[in-house]
């Protein structure tokens, strides 16, 4: 960890005459658009697409005096000073090389938030990874509630950061989700503690290489002030502490699913343990929580579950708040969500895991296992993920576009096992897979839903997905 003096970039940003280019509509242009203009800016919009809801929302801020151009997002406007863009615009767009060559600057909505922040704004417990950000924040915001804060968790979660630091709500510390997209557009932002849960292959496409998107993740540490909080059993996100520029007397905190080690969090006999903000750390333990105060208590949950806690010990969270802030947690829809039971099987939502890391990790905590998996790969390969979890599977069922990947890995490292491959993208393919399914299930096995791909080919999101996999439960049950 290099231990250099960063200066928080709070400092107010004078926006008044200044050109500013949006770019993109939608969740982040829109409210970033009117927070420019409210403060002064000349603000231009540039969109690519040209569809109803882009011209519904052109009206809109055209309303405000905003100018708007739909259908043209690669050229930058002329006496530009700077670009706010919506996350996903990928770095390589033409607009941002010729911003690049006109020496302006590109913020997203993160760093757009953390300029605007006043000098009594609520510090920022920052969370990223491949997986499991959703949910750790929400665990951190839950704990941080037990304490008394007055606490939210925005960010890419789908709260808007720019609501929760100019809004009237007066907060203690906000659980801010992160993705390797919003860290790219977030130079000056400065934590006071951060997580990196993990990290998988993820987004390459946008972000180039495996390099460039872990170092993207790696922003999240730049300039903590307590603590940067690490998997222990992920040394990658190690790494990144490391080469991080932190404040003097900043901390590596690590996170184990074994016995923790001075400066880790970790478990003991089912008991979730500090080691990290307890004194004399190298012979006491501070006990949080217990396993079982975990919903659902599997593996990568319990993981998600101890970054919370370090997040939240760093600000001086009480023991007995972890406790209580884990016991009230409920996670959201779709991520390993027990549906049903249905003659002594198990039937098990996790369309979230629309990778193969977190569909791993969901495998790795069911025994036996008949899996519902396939959609789009984008461009994923799934040997290491079937070899890791071939002794778990009774059975498979496939279904969706890229379903052959799966199949050609089973054939390579996991010969023995039955897998159903089902040739059908129509709305009743759900019911045929879950029905397949409790035919070659037994009594004590989990069906799981654990798709390891996107859901776009057949469904208009992991949602959709989800909720088809629970009514075709309920039908089977009924």
């Amino acid at each position: 960890m290099g231990s250099g003096q960063v200066t928080s970039s709070s400092e107010l940003f004078d926006f008044q005459g200044k050109h500013v280019t949006v770019a993109g509509l939608g969740v982040s242009g829109v409210p970033a658009a009117k927070v420019l203009h409210a403060r002064g800016a000349v603000v231009t919009v540039v969109n690519d697409g040209d569809d109803a809801r882009a011209r519904e929302q052109a009206t809109e801020l055209e309303a405000l005096g905003i100018t708007v151009r739909l259908g043209d997002g690669s050229t930058l406007p002329e006496g530009t000073e700077l670009i706010v863009t919506a996350p996903g615009w990928q770095p390589d767009k033409p607009l941002f090389l010729a911003a690049r060559a006109a020496g302006v600057p590109v913020w997203g909505d993160v760093e757009l938030a953390w300029r605007l922040r006043g000098p009594d704004a609520a510090p920022w417990l920052a969370v990223t990874g491949t997986n499991g950000k959703t949910t750790t924040v929400q665990m951190l915001a839950a704990i941080l509630r037990a304490a008394g804060l007055r606490t939210a968790a925005v960010g890419n979660i789908g709260v808007s950061l720019l609501d929760a630091v100019l809004g009237e709500e007066q907060y203690d510390v906000l659980a801010v989700e992160l993705s390797s997209y919003q860290l790219h557009w977030a130079p000056s932002l400065r934590a006071h503690s951060a997580a990196v849960l993990n990290l998988a292959p993820d987004h390459l496409d946008w972000h180039g290489s495996m390099e460039a998107y872990a170092r993207d993740k790696g922003r999240i540490y730049e300039g903590n002030r307590v603590a940067c909080v690490y998997n222990a059993a992920d040394k990658a996100t190690e790494d990144l502490v490391r080469e991080a520029d932190v404040e003097e007397g900043c901390r590596a905190i690590g996170f184990t699913l074994g016995a923790p080690g001075p400066s880790e969090l970790g478990v003991v006999d089912g008991i979730l343990v500090d080691r990290a903000f307890v004194e004399n750390r190298q012979r006491n333990a501070q006990e949080l929580a217990e396993v079982s105060d975990i919903d659902p208590p599997a593996p990568h949950n319990i993981a998600n579950a101890l970054a919370a806690a370090a997040l939240a010990r760093a600000f001086g969270v009480p023991a007995g708040a972890v406790r209580d802030g884990l016991r009230a947690f409920r996670p959201d829809a779709h991520r390993i969500a027990h549906v049903a039971d249905i003659d002594g099987v198990a039937y098990v939502d996790d369309s979230k895991a629309t990778n193969t890391h977190a569909a791993e990790a969901s495998l790795a905590a069911y025994e036996p296992i008949v899996w519902i998996a396939g959609g789009l790969a984008k461009g994923a390969t799934f040997d290491e993920m079937v070899a890791k979890s071939a002794k778990r599977l009774r059975a498979v069922v496939l279904i969706g576009a890229d379903r052959g990947l799966i199949r050609d890995a089973l054939a390579r490292h996991a010969p023995e096992v039955p897998v159903v491959d089902l040739d059908r993208t129509d709305t009743g393919a759900m019911l045929q897979a879950v029905t397949e399914a409790k035919r070659l299930a037994r009594p004590g096995d989990t069906v799981l839903l654990a798709p390891a791909c996107a859901s776009m080919d057949m469904f208009t999101n992991y949602n959709q997905r989800g909720d088809a996999f629970a009514a075709a439960v309920r039908e089977l049950g009924a």
